[in-house]
This record gives C-alpha cells, structure tokens and sequence, in this order.
C-alpha cells in the first residue's frame, strides 16, 4: 500500500489501525481495545493492557537470538572513547542497576531524575526505571541547579541519577556541585542519589545520600521486568513553559511503545539488525524517542554520540562516524548541518568518507530551509527529509514516510501528516482554513498513541495550554498553511507571525529568501516593536566562513532579496551580520528573547541556552541598527 491507502486506512478504522499496529509489541496482557475517551479529553490507549518497556526494548531481543547483537554503540570524539554493548550485555547491566534501585526501595511509580551526560549509561539508567516501572525525568545534563531544583519540586523523585561531569569541547562542566545546589534549594529531597564517577572529573559524594554507580550495582540482585498498565507513565519530559515554569510532559508507556516501534519501519525504513543514528542528546524528546526507545524496541542498533558537528576535532566528524559504524540512516537537526556547512561550504571533508551506506537524512528540531536542505541533497546524495513535530507529540505528526512510500519532496514543507493525525489550519475564530492560506496548525482529536495525554500533575494546565484555544483541537502553537496537495509547511511558532500594517507575514518565509544569499551561512528574523506599523521584521545574518565580501554589502542584497521575493510589503529593511546566533542546547534559535531584546523589554536567562555571553553580542548588534536602547 502506498502513503495514501495507508492514511486513508487509519482514517476508515483507527481502532483497528491501532490494534494491528499493536501486534508488533510483546504484551503480557494484550489490550483488548486501543482508545479509551472515557475520560475525554484526556484521551488515553490500550489502558487495560499490561506490559513492560525495557522488556520490548532489550530482553525480547535477546530471548529472540539477538543477544550478540550490537545494541549501543558509544562514540565521543571528545574523550577519544568507543565501546559496544550487545543486547545481552545491556540486559544484564539494566537488570543489575534495577535491582539496585529495587532493593534500595525503588518501586513502581517512583520518579527517578536522570542528570546525565552522553554516555550508554544514561539509556542505562531510562531502561532500568521501566524496568521496576519507575517513571524517569531526565533532565539535560549542565541545566542549571535552580532549573533542576524546580524539576525536583514538580516530580518529587525519591532517586536522581546523575553523572560526575559533562564534557564539552576544551572544558569539563561539573554536575555535582549544581545537582548538590540544586538539592539545597528544592523543597523535595531524594532519598539518595547514584552517581557514575567520570575519570574526567570525580564527584566527592555525601556519606549516606550518594552512591558510587560501580558500587551501587555490585552484586546486586538483578531485577525482573514489571508489569504495568498501559497508561502507566513511562516518562515525563519538561519542556518550556510561557510562564517559566516548565511544562511535565507526561508519556503512557503501551502508546508510545506501539508508536514508536511503527515509526522505524514506516517513518525512517530501518530493519531490525541496522544502525540508527539520532544525532541529538536524551535530555531531549529526540533522546527519548530515537536515541533511547525506538531503535531498540525495533531491534536496531543505536549510537550514542558525544560531541559536536564541528570542532570534535572538525567539519568531518558526522562523516566518520558514518562510515565506521555503517549508519544507514542519520536523524539531525538542521543547525548542525548549517553549522558543518559553514565550516566547510564545499564539503571537501566529505569526499574523505565512504558514504555509501547511509539511505537517508531526516531533520526536525526546528525549521529546515532549503538552502541547508538543497546543500545536504548535493553533498550527501541521499534522500534529505524534513520531518516535523514536538516534544508533546514523541514522533513526527507530518513526514516522508519512506518505508510506506517516497513521497515526492517539496522543499519548505515536511510532507504529508501521518495516520493519527488528521491536521488543519484554523483561523483565529476557528474556522478551517482554505488551501494556502496561513494560519494556526491545529490536530483533531484525539490525538494518537504515544502522545501526551496531560501534563503532570496539571490538568487544567494541559487544557489551557492545548485544548481550550480551539474546542475538539490540539493547539500545536504553530502556524502555517496546506497546499492543494495536502503538503503541510510550518511557516514560524504561532507568535513568529508578524502584524506589519496589517499585513500577516510569517518570519520562517523571510529566512528561507535570507539563507539562499550564497554568503548566508545562518539567520534569524525576528518582530521588533514599530510605533508605525505594529512591527518590523529585523533579520540575524552568519556568513560562510571564508566569506570576503563586506558586511554592509551582504546587508543591501539581503534587503534586496527579501523585497524581491516576498515584495514592500515585508518592509524588511533591517538585517544586522553577527558571529552567531543565540540557541538552546538542541541548537533552536531563541527568536523570543531576541524580541524581548530589541524592544527593550526585560527576560529571564533561558535555561537551555547553550552560552549566555551570546545575548550581550546580539544587544551590540541591535544598537548599530536602532534597536535594543
């Protein structure tokens, strides 16, 4: 069947769309039924099946005569680090460090934090809680110690699981002494904390509260996969609030199990037994699904790295790693690949690789212009795939799906949407909108397996922030527009539609005209506040490296390019070239703080910013051209 038979089958049935999909997981109890809208909106699925996650992610394999398989690869550039772990080897890792978390008291429905580097013993650590049915929270390693104390509050976990340190290129980043903070200020303590002493940097630990993690699990007994119910949560996940206090994703453990797994063959065309390389870290929803949870419950072998796109030690690391792990298909986002080809804008280290094995690239994480899009196609001569979805969704809710069908690529958008998902474009009222014309992206109820069913412990949270904006919807928070094709582009987050006398304009258009500037390496636009016209857009240039030609003169044509392509209408008149960009850890450019910046507003630091020196830099640059006071 192709892409639309498939679609067209959910669409007819999703109850036994869902059923067939949920063949492909080992239940111990199977679901007797897939929706469950007793309590709708909060839409649950397979509630009355019972079932265990780390089971599906690494025992079945083994069970099934996959144990010699490579389940982990661990790659760090920074450390000059490699090792396998087979899918035996991992049970018995997880097994013991499970036991360890039982007979310390662990049970299940205890939150577990997970504070970790890129490191195996991360996913270690996630497996282990779903073992026993813990629920894990991992939170980036580095964040903060006041943003992890409000994790701590919020979740109350009885054990944080954390590394000594991070490594970053050229620097270590002690987690200790910011995990201790964080303790001192949360109200909520853990019982204890289990702490993998990095030889880079080894953590003093408190007598009685902290646990060496070679310790801990020495001649532990190990622990047997528990059953849990199908809406038993197998994870939260804190994502960014508009008030600043972090939203609790939460994640049912059987949907995203069947999910997940649907999406391997489906989405990215992986088989069992293949390398899957998701270039992100667990701290995010990318981590959880696509480092951590897919490829393993789909039999597949994960890498995990640790290091950078450029700098660990080059533009070429992403190639190397490729070859010498036969990565068939690589899951990035589009800022690494700005970043590789502004290092390398011809990509000579390319040609340095075999790269015959590689099948495909997918983005998402953020908008992928087509300028970074049309560089990968050339350079790479794979499939490039941009995929779109959220934190709140686990999985892409628009693709290609290439293990259904190839669909024929228009650059700018992230294809069709998929079974699950029957999305709309909606008016501020409401009201569907025509084809091609912009507005809100909203998903009809209910919303797929493996999505978030609420928020924890803040329900009336959940439907604020969702449901209740538009009735019977989920409120991505995007905008953007379906063509007469049925092809989906997201055009900017809702608030990135910018109100220039009048006239709706959408800030992710004007970056695709910036990018294509062949001197372009990165930008941004932003709104910045206008007393004549409501706002106007303000535009971030990073040029290649090598580039030669005068800033200035790069400015003019960018201008130009902008009122050529999307007309006066854009009143685009004010770019500004700067030496990079201010972004998350996971490499999304912070356009709301940029505004807050330029319209002289106040803003609280962002606590997934990667450097916050990069704000002051971005304040200099707006007062050449006017702005920020």
């Amino acid at each position: 069947m192709g892409y639309r038979e498939v679609y067209d089958a959910w669409k007819a049935d999703p109850e036994a769309f869902w059923m067939d999909a949920a063949k492909a997981i080992d239940w111990i109890e199977p679901p007797s039924k897939a929706l469950n809208a007793d309590k709708a909106p909060f839409y649950e699925w397979f509630t009355d099946a019972k079932v265990n996650a780390c089971w599906n992610a690494v025992d079945r394999h083994v069970e099934g005569g996959r144990g010699e398989q490579a389940a982990i690869i661990y790659d760090s550039p920074i450390t000059g680090k490699k090792r396998t772990i087979t899918y035996a080897e991992l049970q018995n890792r997880v097994a013991a460090l499970a036991g360890a978390l039982a007979a310390r008291g662990v049970t299940k429905g205890d939150r577990i934090i997970i504070y970790m580097p890129m490191v195996p013993e991360a996913l270690e650590a996630m497996l282990a809680c779903a073992r026993i049915g813990a629920i894990h929270s991992v939170v980036f390693g580095g964040f903060a110690a006041n943003e992890l104390a409000v994790r701590i509050d919020d979740c109350a976990p009885k054990c944080i699981i954390a590394g000594s340190c991070g490594i970053e290129p050229g620097r270590v980043v002690k987690y200790k002494p910011l995990l201790d903070g964080a303790i001192n200020m949360a109200s909520s303590k853990p019982e204890f904390c289990v702490i993998l002493q990095r030889e880079e940097e080894r953590a003093d630990l408190i007598e009685g509260r902290d646990f060496d993690w070679a310790d801990f699990v020495d001649g532990a007994t190990p622990a047997d996969p528990v059953p849990v119910e199908g809406n038993h949560p197998a994870y939260i996940l804190y994502t960014s609030g508009t008030t600043g206090q972090p939203k609790g994703v939460v994640r049912h453990t059987a949907g995203h199990l069947v999910a997940l797994h649907w999406t391997m063959k489906n989405i990215y065309n992986v088989d069992p037994g293949e390398v899957f390389w998701a270039a992100s870290d667990v701290g995010w929803v990318v981590g959880h699904s696509y480092i951590c949870y897919a490829p393993l419950i789909a039999g597949n072998t994960t890498v995990v790295f640790e290091g950078k796109p450029v700098g660990t030690p080059d533009a070429g690391t992403f190639w190397r790693v490729i070859q010498e792990h036969d990565v068939k298909v690589l899951f990035t986002a589009p800022t690494a690949f700005r970043a590789i080809k502004r290092e390398d804008p011809g990509g000579a280290l390319i040609r340095d690789y075999d790269l015959s094995g590689l099948r495909a690239l997918f983005l998402a994480g953020e908008r992928a212009d087509p300028d970074t899009i049309e560089w990968a196609e050339d350079k790479l001569r794979v499939p490039v795939i941009d995929h779109w979805w959220q934190t709140e969704t686990g999985y892409a809710i628009a693709s290609n799906p290439m293990g259904i069908e190839h669909l024929p690529v228009k650059i700018g958008s992230p294809s069709m949407a998929m079974p699950g998902y029957d999305v709309q474009i909606l008016s501020d009222e409401g009201n569907p909108l025509s084809a091609g014309e912009l507005g809100a992206i909203a998903v009809k109820l209910p919303l797929p397996p493996g999505t978030l069913p609420t928020l924890w412990n803040a329900e009336e949270r959940y439907l604020k922030s969702y449901l209740n904006t538009f009735p019977g919807y989920y409120e991505t928070g995007d905008a953007g527009m379906i063509d007469e094709d049925g092809y989906l582009y997201i055009m900017a987050r809702t608030d990135d539609v910018i109100n220039v006398a009048g006239h709706r304009l959408s800030t992710g258009a004007m970056e695709e005209v910036l990018a294509a500037h062949p001197d372009v390496a990165e930008c941004a636009v932003i709104g910045a506040t206008d007393t004549l016209k409501g706002q106007l857009p303000v535009g971030f240039l990073c040029t290649n490296a090598g580039t030669e030609k005068p800033s200035e003169q790069i400015v003019r044509e960018c201008v130009s390019l902008v009122r050529e392509k999307i007309g006066p209408v854009a009143a685009f008149k004010h770019a500004v070239v700067v030496d990079r960009l201010p972004k998350t850890r996971s490499g999304k450019i912070l356009r709301g703080t940029m505004v807050k910046i330029a319209d002289n507003q106040d803003y609280k630091m962002p606590a997934t910013i990667d450097d916050p020196a990069i704000l002051d830099e971005i304040k200099v640059a707006l007062k050449t051209i006017g702005y920020a006071g």
